[in-house]
């Protein structure tokens, strides 16, 4: 594997989508250093990320701890393939596939991290419980998941409407986003929304910590709430 100390230039301006772009404008990527403080990872973890989008949590992942085996699986190949030009550039290793959440490609117990970056609010009510159960299989023993999404609070709601304008123009800026709002599934950065969302709730009608105890994971709780121009967002911690 390729390790550096110091990853440079993780994101290069020639390489940036619109939807890069966008998510630095809307204050995400302080929201990603959040989410890998809170996974705590360690030297020789293996860290997965469901619905990794064009890499921009893998690539600070592997940045913060540069002998971690990170590895991301999203269903748009172009945001795949965008990823892995970036991870060229940047020197890095990513294990990077197409693939969607609720059929994981990935052995049972094989990830120690799990994280989720704005992705599980995409993924149909009726299916996330089924993703969150991939999740727990390809978890070890004593693994833990780490995600952050839009607050399901029913009084902020109405933040859906910002977030589906700011995609809307995305989809006229970026092909790759546009091919995917139309594949059926959905990732956490911003490709394939309008999919299971509840009226005026970011997670249908069951709040997160009961779908992450449906779906067989322990110690299910919140760890603490941010703020984004998209909106407010939670983030939520769960161990296998």
């Amino acid at each position: 594997m390729t390790t550096h100390a110091h990853t440079p230039a993780l994101v290069s301006s020639r390489l940036l989508p619109g939807y890069d772009t966008v998510a630095r404008l809307s204050g995400a990527v302080p929201m990603y250093w959040r989410l890998l403080a809170q996974a705590g990872i360690g030297p020789r973890d293996r860290v997965l990320e469901i619905g990794c989008g064009t890499g921009n949590v893998l690539l600070r992942a592997k940045e913060a701890v540069p002998t971690a085996t990170v590895r991301g699986v999203d269903p748009d190949p172009d945001a795949v393939a965008m990823a892995r030009r970036k991870a060229a550039e940047a020197g890095v290793e990513l294990e990077l596939q197409v693939g969607v959440a609720e059929d994981l490609p990935l052995d049972d117990g094989s990830v120690d991290r799990v994280l989720s970056s704005l992705m599980l609010h995409h993924i149909a009510a009726d299916t996330r419980v089924a993703a969150l159960r991939e999740v727990h299989r390809v978890l070890a023993p004593g693994g833990s998941l780490h995600l952050v999404d839009l607050d399901d609070d029913p009084r902020t709601g109405g933040r859906m409407h910002t977030v589906n304008r700011v995609l809307s123009l995305l989809a006229r800026l970026d092909p790759a986003h546009r091919r995917s709002r139309h594949g059926g599934h959905g990732h956490g950065h911003g490709h394939g929304h309008g999919h299971g969302h509840g009226r005026g709730h970011g997670h249908g009608q069951q709040p997160v910590p009961e779908l992450l105890a449906a779906a067989g994971f322990t110690g299910a709780a919140v760890v603490g709430h941010g703020t984004t121009r998209m909106g407010p967002v939670t983030y939520y911690r769960a161990e296998r």
